[in-house]
């Protein structure tokens, strides 16, 4: 009888599994006929401006990667995070309240409280962590949440784990934004979030006019600040820094994982008691493991020749400039900023920006291109991303590329 108990147990499993797996395959189907099935290409080199691509013998320039500054493969990052390996171990094997702090956390919170001019900060495996672990953490069902309706997936996801209120203005609508503000007044606690540089389209929050509105309908202001922190602002110090709203801001989630240095790790930085709360309740920092000894190094590593040097922005925003200018000159049409390092080359149908994205790596370029559900439907695109380690010979070849494929393609 436990005999056939167990097949029956495990003819019902084998048919719901069956089922689902059906039901995969058509979704699957789904997104191979819609043209926006991704595929991931293995760089067989370390990240930098030029790296190898498996299966191919010829090395290309990339211009998809977060490594803005160029120090994913600093020497003196990798020094760091190689002399931490050596005397602090490769993990820590726990959650930060147990047994997962050493000195290196404490002084990479320090420095990008300092480096950001904030009171203090708490580090979490990733920004998409802080996002989850924020919004929950602080709000009530008494409070409202007022969100930019292009904000990133984590901001997304992470006021979905919040009871508060939830709201979306317009993309960059002050106007839209201020009617929300005035319609929640009732609320406990209204709260604004936005990015700060928008990483599908290159567009730059306005936070003076955000805390302006702020001030005036008494809300608290929260940024993600991940493709913005050592790159935008003042000596890289962020969109807050540049619009000269440090003090304004009451938390800055941001990335580890992007320009200071490219490995992992995020965090929340911003008001002490903020703080300290997310200490105490946060479940993505409670329950996760604390950020790797080597990782906090070469962060700590990248800041510091940051501060020592902020002219390698300079190099960035030069490459930016020219890019841009080209690109628009050469009848492409490029979204977002000027200022701003993401450039997007809008091509808005899914299965044109795939192919485009092909036969740019055929010419030596490495780009992707975005299209549904990463962005809107009819709103595909390249998402180009300079880095100070580009030279300006390498962004004269993605440009010609740009044009030799589109004459190809005849678009």
């Amino acid at each position: 009888m436990m005999r056939q108990g167990l097949r029956r147990q495990q003819r019902c499993v084998s048919t719901a599994r069956a089922a689902m797996q059906q039901i995969v395959r058509n979704e699957l189907a789904g997104i191979k006929e819609a043209g926006t099935f991704k595929k991931e290409r293995v760089i067989v080199t370390p990240q930098r401006n030029v790296v190898k691509v498996s299966g191919s013998d010829q090395p290309v320039i990339n211009f998809c990667a977060n490594n803005y500054l160029g120090l994913s493969d600093h020497p003196a990052v990798k020094q760091a995070a190689a002399d931490a390996l050596n005397t602090h171990g490769f993990g820590m094997s726990s959650v930060r309240f147990i047994c997962g702090t050493q000195d290196l956390h404490i002084a990479l919170e320090k420095k990008i409280s300092s480096f950001l001019g904030t009171e203090d900060t708490i580090l979490y495996p990733s920004c998409f962590d802080a996002n989850a672990g924020i919004f929950e953490c602080l709000l009530t069902a008494d409070d409202a949440i007022i969100s930019d309706s292009l904000n990133h997936a984590s901001i997304i996801d992470g006021v979905r784990l919040c009871k508060a209120e939830r709201h979306r203005y317009n993309h960059l609508d002050m106007d839209n934004l201020e009617e929300i503000l005035k319609s929640t007044q009732h609320k406990r606690v209204r709260m604004i979030a936005t990015d700060g540089v928008f990483s599908m389209d290159g567009d730059v929050a306005p936070l003076d006019r955000i805390c302006k509105l702020a001030a005036e309908y008494n809300a608290l202001v929260f940024v993600d600040d991940a493709h913005a922190t050592g790159v935008f602002g003042p000596s890289g110090k962020g969109t807050p820094a540049h619009f000269n709203v440090v003090d304004q801001v009451d938390i800055v989630n941001s990335t580890l994982g992007k320009a200071l240095g490219g490995a992992s790790g995020g965090f929340s930085s911003g008001v002490q008691e903020f703080v300290d709360l997310l200490r105490q309740r946060s479940r993505p920092y409670l329950f996760s493991n604390a950020v790797a000894p080597p990782v906090a190094a070469g962060s700590l590593k990248a800041i510091e020749l940051l501060e020592e040097d902020p002219s390698i922005l300079s190099q960035l925003q030069e490459n930016t400039s020219v890019f841009r200018t080209e690109m628009k000159a050469a009848g492409f049409k490029i979204s977002g900023n000027d200022a701003c390092a993401i450039a997007p080359v809008m091509l808005m149908d899914a299965k044109i920006a795939g192919a485009f994205a092909e036969k740019m790596l055929a010419q030596g370029i490495y780009v992707i291109a975005f299209s549904f559900p990463v962005v809107p439907k009819g709103q595909a695109r390249i998402r180009v991303q300079l880095s100070a380690a580009h030279t300006a010979q390498d962004v004269r070849r993605l440009v010609d590329a740009f044009k030799e494929v589109k004459s190809e393609m005849n678009l």
